[in-house]
């Protein structure tokens, strides 16, 4: 039986590949699966209504594709897509397009990129950001890579990804792989967001002693505000949702211990390598590893118990602090990944527009918020923005919210609730606005045990000093 040309291919029918495969389906464009599972490929033929073919073997799929052939990838990182890469390319012909859709290393990227050109194969590697529900209803796309293969791409991409006011959340970022760095900046901002959240609940649970359903309330209140966002929005249903094996809520029962995948990671170890802070973020990463150590706190908690202190404020005042601390320190937060995108965008010469990389986070993507709106507009009144928080707005707003940082962690750091994100994020307004700051001793410190010499503040040059020992 003759099969029409398809025009998009999809490699690995995970839910993540089924979804955007079948969302692409949906916005007009001609497709097929490919899966060596056959249950994954039946599954994709049930949940399209027989719209798309999964096929299991590579012969098949690649025969029903039109050329030049589009496939995309999304299965997970590391040696797996070099494996199915492995498997394609002796079946592939110069111009063909291949898609890394998954939450690949960039340098890895990188590599690849290099590989395929190689052999006339142009290669992109596309952060999605979303999830299932992104993938199958509009995620927010970072594509980085070939430019002349992305705009071959581009109607299928702008058809598939999330849309603010009618406008795509995906452009061409930059090249090699710009869109996989980005997407794995998102995901650090996300390790932020997320860690702030989670410490300003837990002011609110063990220091102001509010129940579930008040703590739902002021996060469903700050969601109809400047604060909005999908991350806020998601944490007030999370405080909804009963437990279905007994009585309570469902957060009450989940073990206190955070696992990630590893972008996190690699933004703290990419930010040292260039040199830039970000200390917000590392801390979240960190956070994550000490949550893990279940065992030794359950320990630590009987052996250095401080006691039971409690919040001597005025409720209402404190909501209002948390409301202004946690805008000020999500504030902080993005600015510390666009710092880092904008050095990583000249050591690796990818050419991002933050402008465009605020715009296409707006929708689709798990750090979408209202706040994007601010970041947009602040590139766009000035493209060589060194850091966020010296747009003018949003300085003004920063130097409103910092006293209200200042009382959150002041009680935190008083009653032993402990809150380094947020600490974090202030440290670094303060160190970053210090006309001077105390790295003359450390210098003189360097020079001191290393002869690792140092500058002076009166005159240029390099100098060194046989400092007294006695």
């Amino acid at each position: 039986m003759e099969h029409e040309q398809c025009e998009f291919g999809m490699v690995g029918l995970g839910v993540m590949g089924s979804n955007f495969l079948m969302n692409v389906a949906d916005s007009g464009f001609t497709a097929v699966g490919y899966d060596k599972d056959p249950k994954k490929a039946q599954a994709l033929n049930d949940a399209s209504g027989g719209k798309i073919d999964g096929v299991t073997t590579i012969d098949e799929f690649l025969s029903r594709l039109a050329t030049p052939r589009k496939i995309m990838m999304l299965v997970p990182a590391g040696s797996i897509v070099d494996a199915v890469i492995d498997e394609l390319m002796p079946h592939l012909e110069p111009g063909d397009i291949l898609i890394d859709g998954g939450n690949s290393y960039f340098k890895d990227t990188d590599r690849r990129t290099e590989k395929l050109e190689k052999e006339n194969l142009r290669y992109i590697g596309i952060g999605v950001s979303g999830g299932e529900e992104g993938a199958r209803h509009g995620p927010s796309l970072m594509p980085g890579g070939s430019k002349e293969a992305y705009e071959i791409v581009r109607p299928m991409m702008e058809a598939a990804a999330a849309k603010v006011n009618g406008e795509p959340c995906v452009t061409y970022l930059g090249s090699k792989s710009a869109g996989h760095f980005v997407k794995m900046v998102h995901n650090g901002i996300e390790y932020g967001i997320m860690q702030l959240t989670a410490e300003v609940y837990d002011f609110m649970k063990r220091g102001m002693k509010l129940s579930n359903d008040d703590i739902q309330r002021l996060f469903a209140e700050w969601n109809e505000g400047e604060l909005q966002s999908f991350l806020i929005e998601i944490t007030a249903n999370i405080f909804k949702q009963p437990d279905d094996k007994g009585d309570g809520l469902l957060v009450d029962k989940i073990l206190d211990k955070a696992k990630q995948k590893g972008t996190g990671k690699w933004t703290s170890q990419v930010a040292m390598d260039l040199g830039i802070p970000i200390p917000t973020i590392d801390v979240s990463v960190t956070m994550r590893f000490l949550s893990a150590l279940k065992e030794e706190r359950v320990e630590a908690c009987k052996d250095l118990d401080l006691g039971d202190l409690d919040v001597a404020e005025d409720r209402l005042n404190t909501e209002k602090e948390l409301e202004h601390a946690l805008y000020f320190a999500i504030a902080i937060t993005y600015a510390q990944g666009l710092a880092l995108l904008e050095a990583a965008s000249e050591e690796f010469d990818y050419g991002l527009n933050l402008e465009d990389v605020a715009r296409i986070w707006r929708g689709g993507c798990i750090i979408r918020a209202t706040f994007l709106e601010n970041i947009m507009q602040a590139y766009r009144n000035r493209p060589d923005l060194p850091n966020l928080i010296l747009d003018e707005s949003l300085a003004k707003i920063m130097k409103e919210r910092h006293a209200a940082t200042r009382k959150v962690v002041q009680l935190g750091v008083e009653q032993g609730i402990p809150v380094p994100a947020m600490a974090s994020s202030l440290t670094y307004f303060d160190a970053y606005r210090s006309q001077r700051l105390p790295s003359n001793l450390t210098q003189a410190q360097r020079d001191y045990f290393g002869a690792h010499t140092y500058e002076r503040t009166d005159e240029p040059g390099i100098f060194h000093t046989e400092w007294n020992q006695s």
